[in-house]
C-alpha cells in the first residue's frame, strides 16, 4: 500500500540535506584553516619589499696595480703605480611623488 518510490526519494533527499547542512556549517572552519595556511606560506617568504622605507648603507673599494714600461734606445723606465678609492654612503629611496618634482619649470 505503501509508496516505496517516495520512500526512497525521501530518504535520498535527507541524506543530502544532512551533507549540505554539514558542508555549510564547516565552511567557517575550512575557511579559516585556509587563512592561515596562506598567513604561514606568505610568512615563510620574509620581509617584503617597501620603497617608501628603503634605506642602505654601502662601502666601495677598489685597489689596482698599474705597471708601466717604456723602453727606448738609449734605457728602459718602469713606472709602478698603486691606485686606491674608497666611497661609502647612505642612500634612501622614497615612494613616487614623494619627493620634489625634477620636472618642473
Amino acid at each position: 500500500m505503501f509508496n516505496r518510490k517516495a520512500q526512497s526519494t525521501l530518504e535520498y533527499a535527507l541524506i543530502i540535506g544532512v551533507v549540505v547542512a554539514g558542508l555549510l556549517l564547516m565552511q567557517h572552519y575550512v575557511r579559516r584553516g585556509l587563512a592561515g595556511k596562506y598567513k604561514s606560506s606568505s610568512d615563510d617568504l620574509g620581509e617584503q619589499f617597501e620603497p617608501a622605507k628603503y634605506t642602505a648603507t654601502f662601502t666601495v673599494g677598489q685597489t689596482s696595480n698599474v705597471k708601466q714600461a717604456v723602453a727606448d734606445r738609449v734605457a728602459a723606465t718602469t713606472h709602478n703605480t698603486v691606485q686606491q678609492s674608497v666611497k661609502t654612503g647612505t642612500e634612501s629611496v622614497a615612494a613616487w611623488g614623494a619627493g620634489e618634482n625634477l620636472y618642473s619649470n
